[in-house]
């Protein structure tokens, strides 16, 4: 199986990006196959997902090792986010071969531009932290935490996007008081199951392209593990802000393409 080294190059970037952030998984790397290596969209989304679910245990394990995952909160994701992510693939399969080249293009550009906002929303929340306002503890509501699972499972499903920057700010706004290497600790682990049901449908409903996820998971491996084993020293200011522009720029072409 060939392994295509610019394809294994983006890859790193992104798998780098997902350990260091816990955002810009499928965020990143679908619009990269669709803008660069004009892969089409379903082939792109089933692609990612299937690496996202070798990608994603590596980096949650880290944050398992330090303790910065909560159990509990993970476990009532995954309630509602493993059958919602299953049923995202099979709308996909119900639209039919024709139109969902065009859905998906247009699902992925909007769930690109939820992602930026996603990024301006938990600046704001950090930015009333650093002020002194002290959240509440984060006590688990099991219907809340379902309800965000449910909306990013199906999400995830259609567009790949979302287990990384959706969630994390939904949880953001139940969870105040989780603090940042919890967030994404958390939403590694519970994206594990959440990645692997929406994988395995778009597996026998979708597009998985063997060489181009070979190429991704080449890269994206040794990535997500150093960008995790640096997360408690990430770079933010520098990250969140470039994040925010390639996600506007990516799902503004994807919409009015």
């Amino acid at each position: 199986m060939h392994v295509d080294p610019l394809v294994a190059l983006a890859g790193l970037a992104v798998g780098f990006t997902v350990g260091l952030t816990g955002m810009g998984g499928g965020a990143l790397m679908t619009p990269i196959m669709v803008l660069l290596f004009h892969v089409n969209a379903l082939a792109a989304v089933s692609s990612d997902l299937v690496v996202s679910l070798v990608m994603k245990p590596v980096g949650g394990a880290v944050h398992a090792r330090r303790g910065t995952v909560r159990k509990d909160i993970a476990l009532w994701l995954c309630v509602g986010s493993v059958p919602a992510a299953f049923a995202g693939v099979l709308i996909l399969k119900a639209v039919g071969a024709q139109q969902v080249n065009a859905l998906l293009t247009r699902a992925l550009g909007l769930a690109l531009l939820a992602s930026a906002g996603s990024i301006v929303l938990r600046r704001v929340i950090d930015n009333r932290r650093a002020e002194g306002w002290d959240p509440p503890p984060a006590t688990l509501r099991k219907g809340a935490t379902i309800a965000i699972g449910v909306i990013g499972g199906l999400i995830v499903g259609l567009t790949s996007v979302g287990s990384g920057s959706l969630i994390i700010v939904m949880l953001l706004f139940v969870y105040p008081g989780l603090r940042s290497p919890e967030l994404v600790g958390t939403d590694l682990i519970q994206a594990v199951p959440l990645v692997g049901a929406a994988a395995v449908g778009h597996l026998l409903f979708g597009d998985v392209r063997l060489g181009l996820t070979a190429s991704l998971i080449a890269g994206s491996l040794p990535g997500v593990y150093v960008g995790a084993r640096l997360s408690s020293r990430a770079p933010e200011k520098i990250v969140r802000p470039s994040l925010f522009a390639v996600l506007v720029a990516s799902g503004l072409k994807l919409v009015l393409a």
